[in-house]
């Protein structure tokens, strides 16, 4: 189903609702909840989740894990997207905290055609088979780490905050230790106690949530680096490859493919089409 509002199917007895769905620059879905669990791919652009819990950043070929009535807000910047409705019973993940998973190329598909799903599909037909498959890569999908949490605490939330506005991986702990009137112990433990994670820890999963969209929106590896303080672009890329997996220049190759990856498809069978016709005319009688 495309661009249908989920009210509308929600009550339909089936373990999963399919929505896909295409959202301008700039959208904002304010905080809202789901009683089923939804899992949110989008396919182009760039979203960023808002919990109480953090932000998450979602790149393209990833998606986003959304526990069963976990408030979130979502803003789209330029998204087609796919989502996943599950109900409860039947998630996948045991999590009760979002997830930015990876979406591999079967994944990728499953979830194109999950668009021509019907809301009341044959449970015992080749819907019902795509949506048992559907289950099974969602619960087999890596996570990505992602994520920056935010503190309860208000002063150092709005620190927080406000670094991931601006952020720079030398920005130094007995700075934000000194605004909040504490000593850099006590500031490290806070901040560990509050976040999950060291300082450090966090700073990194900022600046690497920042860089994606930069990269993503043409941005070059050096410039990318330089915003975000590194010394070198050298430093950026090993940061960027232990964390997942890949070079920066890779990650934006990968997704570019996946972005363009329909269009090429029919480039390509137009083309094999073309030659196929072009041999048998030329072809003697």
């Amino acid at each position: 189903m495309l661009n249908t509002p989920l009210s509308d199917v929600d009550h339909v007895a089936r373990p999963i609702v399919a929505i896909g769905t295409d959202y301008s620059p700039g959208t904002l879905l304010d905080f809202h909840t789901h009683r089923r669990a939804q899992f949110l791919y989008g396919m182009t652009g760039l979203m960023e989740v808002d919990t109480d819990d953090g932000t998450w950043m979602v790149p393209p070929y990833s998606g986003v894990w959304l526990p069963a009535g976990k408030r979130h807000r979502v803003r789209m910047n330029g998204v087609s997207t796919r989502s996943l409705y599950i109900e409860p019973l039947m998630a996948p993940r045991p999590s009760r905290s979002c997830e930015v998973l990876v979406v591999t190329p079967l994944l990728h598909h499953l979830l194109l055609a999950s668009a021509n799903i019907p809301a009341l599909y044959d449970e015992n037909g080749r819907d019902g088979a795509l949506a048992q498959l559907l289950l099974y890569e969602l619960q087999l999908a890596p996570a990505l780490p992602l994520f920056a949490p935010l503190p309860q605490d208000p002063l150092l939330a709005s620190l927080c905050r406000d670094f991931l506005g601006q952020p720079h991986i030398h920005s130094l702990p007995e700075d934000w230790a000194r605004q909040l009137h504490r000593s850099q112990r006590t500031f490290n433990r806070l901040f560990r106690q509050q976040t999950g994670m060291s300082f450090a820890v966090w700073r990194q999963q900022a600046c690497l949530m920042a860089a994606l969209p930069r990269l993503l929106s043409g941005s070059s590896v050096t410039r990318t680096a330089l915003e975000l303080g590194y010394d070198s672009p050298g430093a950026f890329s090993s940061m960027f490859r232990k964390v997942l997996g890949q070079s920066p220049t890779t990650f934006v190759r990968t997704a570019t493919e996946v972005r363009s990856y329909p269009n090429t498809a029919r480039r390509r069978k137009r083309s094999r089409a073309t030659a196929k016709l072009t041999t048998r005319q030329g072809r003697p009688d």
